[in-house]
C-alpha cells in the first residue's frame, strides 16, 4: 500500500464553540461499540431484540445506473436492478437485524466506504487525515456545524444573497450575515479580503466562518471556477476562516449556454471522462490545512426524502460532530442508510457517477428549455453591448419593440436556478411610485405588488427578498432601482416552462412599455 504523502490538517481547535468543546461522549452511545466485540454477552444496552422486528425483508426495483431518460417523457426504463435486504446477510450487504438496530452516532459505518471512494475519485482532499461522517441531509448538517463553530454575536460570511433556510438556522442564535459582493462566478475574493481587513471590532469578533454554495449557488445560479476558488481559499487562510462548502448541485454542471444555438438532447451514453475533466471541483482539493467542511447530499442525485447526506472534513471536526450527533439526532434513518447503501453496492461507485452524469444531462436540457423560452419571449443582448448599468450576463428587452431593459441574468452553468434582476427603474410606473421613500423600501414595496400581479397571471416565482442576508438592518448590497426573483427550471415539463415564461414576458413587456395602466394596483 502506497504511503500517503499529503500533509496533516493544522490544529483548528480554537475554532470550536464553547458548546462543542464541552461535549463528552454520550455514555450509552459510546458503549455500543463494545457490544460488537466477538463473543461478548451484553447486559448493558436497552436494545430491543431483533427477533421482534416485524420484517422479513425489504426490496426495491431501481433504474440501472446507465439509464438515459427522455426529458419530455421521462418514463421508467423497461429494465431494473433489484435490491433485496434480508433479515441476515454477511457484510458488505445490509440486513434487517443489524441495519434497523440502534447504532452509534456515526450511523452504519459500512456506508462510509463508498463515500470515501467517491471522495478520492472526484475531489480528493489535499491533506491526509480527513474523514467522512453521515448526517440527516444538509439542513441537519448545517445546524450541527453552527453548534460546532458559532457563538451568539458572531457574523457568518456569505454571498450577496443567501439560501433562506441556511440563514434561518443562525438568526435565532443572535448571529448575523456578512454578505460579500458577487459577480458571475459568485463571491468576489477582493471584496472578501477588503471586508475582513477593514472589519470593525465594535461589531464583534471578525467573522471566522464562511458559508458557500460554489456550484449553482442558490439563488444566484453562479458557479466558481478553479482560480476563483483558489483566490477565496487564500483569503480564508490569511484571515483564519473556516469554509463551509455546501455543494448539493456539484454533479449538475453544464456547458455554457449560447443564445440562438440549438439545444441537443441528452447524450445516448454518458461521457464520464469528459464530464469530470470540465467539472468545477471542490475546495477540498486545494485544502492543505483541513479548514474546509464539505457537505454533500443524496437529495438532488437520488431522492430528497432519504434525508441522507455526509460531511467530509478533518478528523478533529468529525469527532466533535459525532459527539453532537449522539445527543441531537443520533445516526440517520436506518431505512435510508440500508436502501441507499445497497443501491450503491449494486451500482458501484462508478455506476453512481455514471447515473449522475446522465442526470446532469437531464437538467442541462431543462435549463435550455427555460433559456430558450426567455430568448423566444425577449430580445436578449449581451450586457457588455446593452449599456445597462449594473447588468451582467444577458439583458432582456421587449421582443422586437426596442424599449426599456426589463431583466438581466447570467445563464447558469450549474444547479437548478436562474437569478433575474428586474430593472424596476425602467418600468413605466416607477417614477410615480412612492418617490418619497428610501430606495430600498421603495423597491421592496414595488416588487411585492409586482409579485402579486405575476401570481394573478398564474406564474409563481420566488421573490428576491426571501434571499436577502440579514445584517440586523438594511441590506448593504442593495442596488438602486432594481429587485430580483428566482426562476427554477428543475421541476416543470417543457410545455409549462414555455407557457409560464410566455405569461411572465407578456405581463412584463406590457407593464414596462406602458401598454397597460397598472395605477389601480399600486
Amino acid at each position: 500500500m502506497t504511503a500517503d504523502t499529503r500533509p496533516k490538517a493544522v490544529d483548528l481547535t480554537h475554532h470550536l464553540s464553547l458548546l462543542a468543546r464541552s461535549r463528552v461522549p454520550s455514555p450509552l452511545k459510546d458503549i455500543i461499540r463494545f457490544m460488537e466485540v466477538k463473543g461478548i454477552i451484553s447486559f448493558a444496552g436497552g436494545l430491543p431484540t431483533p427477533d421482534f422486528f416485524p420484517m422479513h425483508s425489504l426490496s426495491a426495483s431501481v433504474y440501472p445506473a446507465n439509464t438515459v431518460l427522455d426529458p419530455e417523457n421521462p418514463s421508467p426504463p423497461a429494465e431494473s436492478v433489484e435490491i433485496s435486504i434480508p433479515r441476515n446477510a454477511p457484510a458488505p450487504a445490509y440486513d434487517i437485524v443489524r441495519g434497523l438496530q440502534y447504532v452509534g452516532g456515526r450511523g452504519l459505518t459500512e456506508l462510509e466506504t463508498p463515500l470515501r471512494e467517491l471522495t478520492e475519485k472526484l475531489w480528493p482532499p489535499a491533506y491526509s487525515d480527513w474523514d467522512v461522517l453521515l448526517n440527516n441531509g444538509s439542513t441537519d448538517g448545517w445546524i450541527k456545524i453552527l453548534t460546532l463553530l458559532i457563538e451568539s454575536g458572531d457574523h457568518i460570511i456569505c454571498d450577496s444573497q443567501i439560501y433562506p433556510s441556511a440563514q434561518a438556522g443562525f438568526v435565532p442564535m443572535g448571529v448575523k450575515s456578512f454578505p460579500i459582493p458577487s459577480d458571475s462566478e459568485g463571491m468576489c475574493p477582493e471584496a472578501l479580503a477588503k471586508g475582513l481587513a477593514e472589519w470593525d471590532e465594535s461589531r464583534g469578533r471578525r467573522p471566522r466562518v464562511m458559508y458557500s454554495v460554489p456550484v449553482g449557488q442558490n439563488p444566484l445560479g453562479t458557479t466558481m471556477g478553479a482560480l476563483r476558488r483558489k483566490a477565496i481559499y487564500d483569503v480564508c487562510v490569511k484571515y483564519d476562516v473556516i469554509i463551509i462548502e455546501d455543494d448539493p448541485y456539484c454533479m449538475l454542471q453544464f456547458p455554457a449556454y449560447v443564445v440562438g444555438q440549438q439545444s441537443t438532447p441528452p447524450a445516448a451514453k454518458a461521457d464520464i471522462d469528459d464530464f469530470l475533466s470540465h467539472m468545477s471541483s471542490s475546495f477540498l482539493t486545494i485544502d492543505t490545512q483541513g479548514r474546509v467542511i464539505r457537505m454533500d447530499t443524496f437529495s438532488k442525485t437520488l431522492f430528497p426524502g432519504a434525508r441522507l447526506g455526509w460531511f467530509t472534513c478533518n478528523a478533529m471536526f468529525t469527532e466533535r460532530l459525532v459527539r453532537g450527533t449522539e445527543v441531537q439526532t443520533q445516526g440517520p434513518s436506518a431505512f435510508s442508510e440500508i436502501i441507499t447503501g445497497e443501491l450503491l453496492n449494486k451500482w458501484g461507485v462508478d455506476g453512481f457517477i455514471e447515473w449522475n452524469v446522465n442526470l446532469c444531462e437531464q437538467y442541462r436540457v431543462r435549463r435550455d428549455w427555460m433559456l430558450d423560452a426567455l430568448a423566444e419571449a425577449f430580445d436578449l443582448v449581451p450586457a457588455e453591448q446593452a449599456g445597462v448599468p449594473g447588468a451582467i450576463g444577458l439583458v432582456a428587452f421587449p421582443k422586437g419593440k426596442g424599449g426599456p431593459a426589463i431583466l438581466s441574468f447570467v445563464p447558469p452553468i450549474g444547479g437548478m436556478f436562474i437569478w433575474c434582476k428586474a430593472h424596476y427603474n425602467t418600468h413605466a410606473a416607477w417614477a410615480g411610485f412612492e418617490a418619497d421613500k428610501p430606495d430600498q423600501e421603495r423597491v421592496r414595496a414595488f416588487e411585492e405588488k409586482f409579485w402579486i400581479r405575476l401570481v394573478e397571471a398564474l406564474v409563481l416565482v420566488t421573490p428576491g427578498w426571501y434571499f436577502t442576508p440579514w445584517e440586523g438592518g438594511s441590506h448593504s448590497l442593495h442596488e438602486e432601482g432594481s429587485g430580483n426573483f428566482r426562476l427554477a427550471y428543475s421541476f416543470e415539463p417543457k410545455h409549462n416552462v414555455d407557457e409560464g415564461i410566455r405569461r411572465m414576458a407578456d405581463l412584463m413587456t406590457k407593464e414596462w412599455t406602458g401598454e397597460v395602466d397598472i395605477s389601480g394596483k399600486l
